[in-house]
């Protein structure tokens, strides 16, 4: 499964944003401390996830909301369910 996925610490409130091809054994591995950028912020919950057909759409999408930069504009992808264009 390609997938676009935000994550949110349970710790400090921070998002993470990210793209994998295996979504499960990811988020195992962020809440499991092996993913170095992640580890400081655990435990994680998922806020988001959106599947696509190819990986580097979802790759597309994750790049976008990181230029972005900007809170808000996760907390409404979050809220509204769906990427905002």
């Amino acid at each position: 499964m390609n997938a676009l996925y935000i994550l949110q610490s349970e710790k400090t409130g921070r998002y993470y944003i990210g793209s994998t091809t295996d979504f499960n054994n990811r988020i195992i591995k962020h809440n499991a401390g092996l993913v170095l950028s992640t580890k400081a912020y655990k435990p994680w919950k998922v806020v988001f996830m959106q599947d696509y057909a190819v990986y580097s759409d979802a790759r597309k999408a994750e790049l976008k909301i990181k230029r972005y930069k900007r809170r808000d504009y996760i907390e409404k992808i979050v809220q509204s369910g769906q990427m905002i264009l």
